[in-house]
């Protein structure tokens, strides 16, 4: 087998993630965080640096005027099935937003895999074309990546401390780079929690 394809592992957890969701669902809904008033953030987002999974540099300024969404992901968990769902709202809102993922291997060393295969395994088997950042520190540790640092530093981004409980949790920018909201990763991308936030005015 090679690296890029699933192990049966991985298989077993894309069978089961309807059900991981569905039984977490309620609890997560509690645990959304909300910048209701729109406090700017005193470091601006777009100041930033993120390095793409190929070793490029991405440019944050780039997305100017759309919402953003960063997701910390991993190959090996049960939160995995995500990858579809993140892909599909990459193309449901292309126009007004981009998801974008940074690998990690933090939480129980659920990404063992290099760059490269990261890359092949979620094109492979998810299909995803959103782009994807080069693996990194996302929680509160040293050598944590420039873009985690500022969502979960309330005097970066002005409200929220939250760093990334899990793999596949969710923070959302808006168009003028404010960070608006965090969703815990048992909210699924499609939850109408989010799509009512992305469509959000």
């Amino acid at each position: 087998m090679k690296k890029k394809d699933m192990s049966y592992r991985q298989s077993i957890l894309k069978t089961l993630y309807p059900m991981i969701m569905w039984s977490s669902h309620s609890s997560g809904a509690k645990q959304v965080l909300s910048n209701q008033q729109l406090v700017v953030a005193p470091v601006s987002f777009y100041t930033l640096h993120a390095k793409a999974i190929d070793g490029s540099n991405l440019d944050l300024t780039a997305y100017k005027g759309k919402k953003i969404m960063i997701v910390n992901t991993a190959s090996d968990c049960g939160f995995t099935g995500q990858y579809e769902a993140l892909e599909k709202l990459h193309q449901q809102y292309k126009n007004e937003l981009v998801v974008i993922g940074f690998p990690a291997n933090d939480f129980k060393e659920q990404e063992s895999k290099d760059n490269q295969n990261i890359a092949a395994f979620c094109q492979k088997n998810y299909g995803v074309t959103f782009p994807l950042m080069e693996k990194s520190i996302v929680i509160k540790k040293n050598h944590q990546n420039e873009v985690h640092k500022w969502l979960s530093d309330m005097t970066l981004n002005g409200w929220c401390n939250q760093e990334p409980a899990w793999n596949f949790c969710k923070y959302l920018i808006n168009e003028n780079g404010v960070l608006v909201n965090y969703f815990p990763m048992t909210i699924d991308p499609l939850d109408p929690l989010v799509t009512a936030a992305i469509e959000k005015k």
